[in-house]
């Protein structure tokens, strides 16, 4: 069974601001000795051309991964000994949280490096790097960003839509354009308001498009966790880390903030936070969906 993580900016020491395809390559080994197969590593947002550098990183540790997979084969088919399993998530492609979002609601994001939605921005990030960005996410809300979505799913590349004021209306109209996912439902977006349900009343009402959810139980609360299952087609859950460089495994489940409290990461792997859903009494099946059959779909129907 795939386990893919589509939302992880680093894990244990390493993030994926570097230069370093080794970095990337160590955080795919982190994760898979967690039990996760796949990861979409997230690049945070910062001028094109360093966002290309950290793209390139990801491209040659794909490139790399491939080959030692390539390698391993060849040796296995030609020798009675079995190669040593080395536990590492395959590397997935690339997930864009960025540039084009809205400095209203940054999180812990750097609110000043971002841009707004522009074709020609987007071709000059973009080119050489077509057939592994699976994922951008994208405020609905900005000037321009309506078309860009469409630019963006026409490639076969999933739009999601976060870090964002949107209204009900907005949302609807990003979703109709060809978003089809909403990235960390409740956190850095708009909330719910019983006159305006907002981008977070579309992600939890609407039965076609994909949320991800960060369920390290920091960045929701366990009873909004559970309204999202109670509410939301739990096949359209996709329970995300958002883990960064500072997310340790196997430590006491503590925030990872920065000195005005906002939290910069989340602070569990998907394994884990699936772990603890299941402690808490959610249904097995529905959780492992979250991380296993859900996110394959969600990458799946986008590149259709």
């Amino acid at each position: 069974m795939k386990i893919i993580d589509i939302h992880t900016h680093g894990l244990g020491g390493y993030d994926t601001r570097t230069i370093n395809p080794d970095d990337i390559l160590k955080i795919a080994k982190l994760h898979g000795a967690q039990g996760i197969t796949d990861i979409v590593p997230t690049i945070y947002p910062g001028s094109i051309a360093v966002m290309r550098k950290h793209m390139t990183s990801v491209k040659e540790s794909i490139e790399r991964q491939r080959l030692a997979l390539s390698e391993q084969r060849s040796v296995a088919t030609n020798s009675k000994f079995k190669t040593k399993n080395l536990k590492s998530a395959r590397i997935a492609g690339i997930h864009l949280e960025g540039p084009f979002l809205n400095p209203s609601k940054a999180g812990a994001l750097d609110g000043t490096s971002f841009q707004k939605p522009s074709e020609k921005i987007w071709k000059s990030m973009i080119e050489g790097f077509e057939d592994i960005v699976k994922i951008v996410t994208i405020s609905p809300e900005l000037k321009g960003a309506q078309r860009l979505i469409k630019t963006i799913s026409n490639m076969g590349i999933a739009v999601s839509l976060g870090h964002s004021d949107a209204t009900y209306e907005e949302t609807k109209k990003a979703f109709q354009a060809g978003a089809r996912g909403i990235t960390h439902l409740f956190n850095a977006m708009r909330g719910l308001h019983h006159r305006e349900p907002g981008i977070a009343g579309f992600g939890l009402m609407n039965p076609g498009i994909y949320v991800e959810v960060i369920a390290d139980s920091l960045h929701l609360n366990d009873q909004t966790i559970e309204l999202i299952y109670k509410v939301k087609d739990p096949e359209k859950i996709i329970i995300v880390s958002d883990s960064v460089k500072e997310t340790k495994t196997a430590l006491p489940n503590q925030p990872i903030q920065d000195n005005t409290g906002t939290l910069q990461g989340g602070s569990l792997t998907i394994i884990e936070s699936a772990t603890r859903l299941i402690g808490l009494g959610f249904d097995r099946d529905k959780v492992m969906a979250c991380i296993s059959a859900n996110p394959c779909s969600y990458l799946l129907s986008s590149s259709q």
